[in-house]
């Protein structure tokens, strides 16, 4: 990985970020951050106060009306220059991502940072887009058009999961449209948000336009949601927590983005390519050791390839290697934490009771005792609605079930109170076209599962939340849209006015 910077040294100043400046967090409570692959302490920082919040909300709101009144063409040259300093210390986002989150190095190095790159990309692109309708006199006495217009200071919460890209989808659509952010990333994994927010002075925006407060969610979260000042917020997380998320903004009436849980469904028909079927569903559900909303977690299979499905899946899983996440070799990293190892492991456990642990379901011991490890797991025989179908596990675990007839697995597919990421496998185009309209999900993938673009949405159906991240979609969602309306006539009394006072001209 070269030369990787030190983490206390680069972050001795404090992890609140506030108007251009790093700082300590004035709570006077502290956090320390751990390497889940090994238990290690990384860094211990002081953890944000209200009074933080409200410093950062005053900030971006100091920096919102010059921000606001730049050019689009200004802001996109800014993000342009975030993109190249992104690309300028890809390595050592990449070293900072999988030291806090223990993910793989190769997939922070190939999909976290190039993500991030591209996102910030396309949204320097977006801010030159503003879409509306196309002016022109549609009651014949008057010219409509669209304005929109930044909204204001954003007040955004991140999960740990993704928290480079997570960040960015939070930062980027909302200073691309002329707002000024606050962001809170989880207090697990703060630090390339932190790193992002640096980038950014670093790129020449100004001072205030991009604020990180670090904190835990019950003080700092709610205290910046509930701000007078926040006009907007927008939440990743669970859906238990994004309902608490809403109560407080719609207490102060504020727009509101939620990406909630996920259970995703991978829908196998019985003329599915079994390989690529099987490949694809070792993939999608080990993805961030199957820390992502959107991975394969219930795979639902026409029985006539169920049996060899099963067995091709926990033949392949066999082969994921855990180990250091800095070691290029290594496929599976540790959980996030080892109280999150500990939560999956208790579906896994629990699930033994009803269900048949196929391969896995254990932490390994030997040089991976100390870390947040769990083995890549497959579950079969679960009834429809046991816990561990039903309940969104966030681990390296998918369970497989059988279906007979299509309108069952469809049924199947859409029997959680999640809908943020679906596939379908056919190799025939009406069947997984038929899938693609029925399943109620946000994305449908077909014959694949997991692959994203900046140019398309992601957002959820049902207790999976609403609103977009990513793409012109998300970018709408961080203006005001604005009627302007001119009267052509120049006539004092018009004919509309008799129906107020008087009578017709």
């Amino acid at each position: 990985m070269g030369n990787r910077f030190q983490v206390k040294d680069r972050f001795a100043d404090g992890a609140q970020y506030i108007d251009g400046q790093l700082r300590s967090g004035t709570s006077g409570r502290s956090h320390t951050i751990v390497n889940p692959a090994t238990g290690e302490d990384v860094l211990t920082y002081e953890l944000a106060s209200t009074a933080d919040v409200d410093a950062a909300v005053a900030a971006a709101k100091r920096a919102f009306p010059a921000w606001a009144a730049a050019t689009p063409g200004e802001r996109a040259d800014a993000l342009h220059r975030l993109a190249a300093v992104l690309a300028e210390q890809a390595e050592d986002f990449a070293y900072a991502e999988s030291l806090q989150c223990g993910k793989p190095i190769k997939l922070s190095t190939e999909f976290d940072v190039p993500g991030t790159i591209d996102n910030t990309a396309f949204f320097a692109g977006a801010a030159r887009h503003l879409q509306g309708q196309a002016a022109a006199e549609y009651s014949g006495d008057h010219t409509s058009y669209v304005r929109r217009e930044a909204i204001g200071v954003v007040g955004s919460i991140a999960p740990w999961n993704y928290p480079l890209q997570m960040a960015a989808w939070k930062i980027l659509p909302a200073i691309a449209a002329g707002n000024t952010i606050v962001l809170k990333p989880a207090e697990l994994t703060p630090l390339t948000s932190l790193m992002f927010a640096q980038a950014a002075k670093d790129a020449g925006l100004p001072d205030g336009v991009v604020n990180i407060v670090t904190g835990v969610g019950r003080d700092a979260g709610e205290h910046l949601v509930g701000h007078p000042d926040v006009v907007m917020t927008s939440f990743t997380g669970s859906t238990a927590v994004g309902k608490r998320v809403a109560e407080i903004a719609t207490a102060t009436v504020k727009r509101l983005h939620l990406e909630l849980g996920g259970k995703a469904p991978f829908l196998v028909f019985d003329d599915a390519d079994l390989e690529a079927a099987a490949h694809g569903a070792v993939a999608a559900s080990l993805i961030n050791t199957g820390q992502d909303c959107t991975a394969a977690t219930r795979a639902y299979v026409q029985r006539p390839l169920h049996d060899a499905f099963v067995a091709r899946v926990a033949e392949l899983m066999e082969t994921v290697r855990l180990g250091d996440p800095f070691d290029p070799a290594t496929d599976l990293g540790p959980l996030v934490s080892h109280a999150q190892r500990d939560r999956v492991a208790g579906f896994v456990e629990r699930a033994r009771g009803y269900a048949t642990v196929v391969t896995g379901g254990g932490i390994p011991g030997g040089e991976l005792a100390e870390g947040a490890y769990y083995r890549p797991t497959l579950v079969s025989g679960a009834a429809q609605d046991s816990e561990v179908v039903q309940s969104e596990i966030f681990g390296p675990v998918l369970v497989v079930l059988p279906f007979d007839t299509d309108d069952e697995g469809i049924e199947l597919a859409n029997d959680t109170p999640y809908g943020l990421a679906a596939s379908a496998w056919s190799r025939d185009v009406y069947r997984a076209g038929r899938a693609t309209r029925e399943i109620k999900a946000g994305c449908v993938w077909v014959n694949d599962h997991i692959p994203i673009i900046s140019e398309m949405p992601h957002g959820g159906y049902k207790a999976s939340g609403f609103g977009k991240d990513m793409s012109a979609y998300s970018f709408e969602e961080y203006t005001q849209v604005k009627h302007v309306m001119y009267d052509n006539t120049a006539v004092a009394a018009k004919d509309w006015h008799r129906t107020i006072f008087g009578d017709r001209i």
